[in-house]
């Protein structure tokens, strides 16, 4: 089945009623799109400037008469307010994910670390395979965040002790640490999709109650919801605005005496604001590495 796009770029007051119009001749929704404006490291972004409608128009016999009902309702908008003439694209549908899985390799990390699409067998069985079907949630190993974490993690104190991952998404950092030696990982996301999508991944690595999952943040750990409120090896794999905020709320506190923390997320000219943080909770930087425009850093208690 084919489709054709047609957008529309307004300002915030006529988008809802362009949407309004495309939603009565588009089936599967309408999709906006708006740029974000962010003032510091630290601010997580907001919505500005112009706003981008689109929606899908089914390639049939009725198109060209759908087409124009949809002009002639955007034409009788524009006599209240101007609309612009909308733009169409024609678009080829196509099996996503199996396009996705077509282009998704084995991904070699560090000096031992294997990253497998579940799909596929290991090329190398001399390093530790993670098996991972990402689904929706974040973590498929390909992102530099993700592969520096697990670099930092194979020259972390992981061995028989346990370890908490904050904001787990795929489950891919929580899996790694268990397979590094880890004894139990306390893995925790707001995003419930997230935690089911962990386990399923935990499944495919043959990883059972020693992954314990559940929806919540720092807060969640601290009130003591879970089995334990800290460990020597906490993970957060995040970015950088939201892990500054995290530390505010008690990050810091989720390290056992003589424990690390992991942070990810963090961007080049971010990396000094995360450290200014993770200081003034009494840690101190022990390594830093860096992909492209991406930070890791390994923190630890200042003793």
């Amino acid at each position: 089945m084919n489709w054709l796009e047609v957008s529309v770029t307004v300002n915030g007051e006529l988008a809802e009623s362009v949407a309004d119009v495309f939603a009565r001749f588009a089936p599967n929704g309408v999709m906006t799109e708006q740029g974000i404006g962010f003032l510091n490291d630290e601010d997580l972004g907001t919505a500005t400037g112009p706003i981008t409608v689109r929606a899908y128009l089914e390639v049939n016999d009725q198109l060209e008469e759908t087409r124009q009902k949809l002009e002639e309702s955007l034409f009788y908008l524009g006599m209240i307010q101007p609309v612009p003439t909308p733009s169409y694209k024609q678009i080829a549908d196509q099996n996503w994910m199996e396009s996705w899985r077509e282009n998704y390799k084995p991904i070699l990390i560090g000096r031992g670390l294997l990253i497998l699409p579940a799909w596929l067998e290991s090329p190398d069985p001399q390093r530790i395979p993670i098996k991972i079907d990402p689904g929706m949630a974040f973590g498929t190993g390909t992102h530099p965040t993700t592969q520096l974490c697990l670099e930092l993690m194979e020259h972390a104190n992981v061995q028989h002790a346990n370890a908490i991952d904050v904001g787990c998404g795929s489950g891919i950092l929580s899996i790694a640490a268990l397979k590094l030696g880890a004894e139990k990982v306390l893995g925790v996301d707001i995003d419930i999709e997230s935690v089911k999508n962990s386990r399923e991944n935990a499944d495919l690595n043959g990883v059972g109650e020693e992954l314990i999952l559940g929806q919540g943040s720092v807060d969640e750990i601290l009130r003591g919801d879970f089995e334990f409120k800290s460990a020597p090896l906490v993970l957060a794999n995040i970015l950088a605005p939201v892990l500054i905020r995290l530390f505010d709320s008690g990050l810091a506190d989720l390290i056992a005496p003589q424990g690390e923390i992991i942070l990810s997320g963090i961007l080049d000219h971010q990396a000094e604001s995360v450290i200014a943080a993770g200081n003034a909770q009494g840690l101190k930087l022990n390594d830093k590495r860096q992909i492209g425009d991406w930070v890791a850093l390994k923190m630890a208690r200042d003793v």
